[in-house]
């Protein structure tokens, strides 16, 4: 049951890490700067004031990019190379185990649940910019920025809980994912028209 919990606590610090990965590096370093919760011995260097400091500016970035339509999917796009391994860093490092084994296979599962995060997340948001609105997009990147400090918390405190959390997810996602691929496929064509290009298939 501990190995369990522990890979549940990964697969949160990856799946958060997917959707506001700055937010979550500073946030762990705000809980073991102060004390609030004592990270994994392999995590508590985010405590470090030049890693808050660091993690602190780039969640400030992060913060007002993700608020502007349009740049945010293009700042998604650029992040696939930067949140999936990292994700999968935190998941390994968050095994606080002497099994080299152990930490393997937390940091695939952190790096893969990162990815089903990251992907959810970039879908849905380039989706939501066909809107011509900004006040869905700012919903939608407030309600991220809660929920992925939300799901940090529960994985450390409550890691069952959020695995229940994960499956859930992922059984939305896979059913999810398949529509917002068609809807974006829909965009595209239309943006294509929109520029006299004819859409793929389209004699």
């Amino acid at each position: 049951m501990e190995a369990i919990a522990s890979l549940a606590t990964a697969a949160g610090l990856g799946w958060a890490s997917g959707v506001r990965l700055y937010a979550v590096v500073f946030f762990l370093g705000l809980l073991q700067f102060f004390g609030i919760y004592t990270l994994p011995a392999n995590l508590q260097t985010l405590g470090n004031g030049w890693v808050m400091g660091a993690a602190g500016f780039m969640f400030l970035v992060e913060f007002l990019a993700d608020k502007i339509p349009g740049f945010d999917s293009v700042w998604d796009a650029a992040h696939t190379f930067v949140r999936i391994p990292a994700g999968a860093l935190l998941a390994a490092a968050a095994v606080a185990s002497g099994d080299p084994g152990m930490s393997v296979a937390a940091g695939i599962l952190g790096g893969a649940v990162a990815a089903g995060s990251h992907v959810t997340k970039a879908s849905t948001r380039a989706l939501i910019n066909t809107s011509p609105e900004p006040f869905s997009n700012w919903t939608a990147s407030f309600s991220e920025d809660a929920l992925s400090i939300g799901a940090v918390w529960t994985a450390l405190v409550y890691p069952m809980v959020f695995l229940g959390f994960l499956i859930v997810f992922f059984i939305l996602a896979i059913w999810l994912l398949p529509k917002l691929w068609r809807g974006l496929s829909r965009v595209r064509a239309a943006i294509r028209e929109l520029f006299g290009r004819p859409a793929a298939g389209t004699p």
